[in-house]
């Protein structure tokens, strides 16, 4: 029992110590602020290190403290410039995802978005027509229990990178997953978001 507790208690501590490198020195990568975090604290075990919940719970923890005066303007603005890309790209079912919706973003957070239509071209012609600058990729995510390499999109906007990946409309109803076995991705549709901006 006390192996247990002294596991626990270690996996805390690499999870605020995680917490505090990504507020601070602007790390958004999870595996990177882990193992830096387990590195200095000496901690051998990687099977036993904090989740990506576990980090951001201890990321609102820490800003709460320390960054109280700073952060929820920072947010309230990444959320604001999500909400107007969401305006602009509305006809193709924008949903904000990742660190910007959850709270948890830094200074050096991407704004995601998911559109969920049959035409990735459509969305870069929309990109084309309106003299935006973006740069093509993709990314592999699960649909339900499907593989997806999802064409992107990224841009930058006042300074953000916003991050556009596309997916059919029918994984709308399916849970999103950045890995197999990862837990689905949050969510929230304009109205939402706009919800979130005026609450600050």
């Amino acid at each position: 029992m006390a192996r247990d507790s002294g596991r626990n208690l270690l996996r805390s501590e690499v999870a605020h110590l995680a917490a505090r490198l990504m507020a601070e020195d602007g790390i958004e990568d999870y595996a990177l602020a882990k193992r830096k975090a387990a590195r200095q604290l000496g901690a051998s075990e990687l099977g036993r290190l904090p989740d990506n919940d576990e980090i951001d719970a201890a990321l609102v923890e820490y800003r709460a403290i320390y960054q109280r005066d700073t952060h929820p303007e920072r947010l309230r603005r990444l959320r604001a410039i999500a909400l107007g890309v969401m305006e602009k790209l509305a006809r193709f079912n924008p949903h904000l995802v990742g660190a910007v919706l959850k709270g948890s973003a830094g200074k050096f957070a991407d704004i995601e978005l998911h559109l969920f239509t049959d035409s990735a071209k459509g969305v870069e012609l929309h990109l084309l027509a309106a003299g935006i600058d973006y740069r093509a990729g993709s990314q592999r995510l699960y649909a339900g229990d499907q593989e997806r390499i999802a064409p992107t999109f990224t841009l930058e906007l006042e300074g953000v990178p916003v991050e556009l990946t596309v997916l059919p409309p029918n994984d709308e109803r399916l849970p999103v997953r950045t890995s197999p076995a990862g837990r689905p991705l949050e969510r929230a549709r304009a109205e939402a978001v706009a919800a979130l901006v005026a609450g600050g």
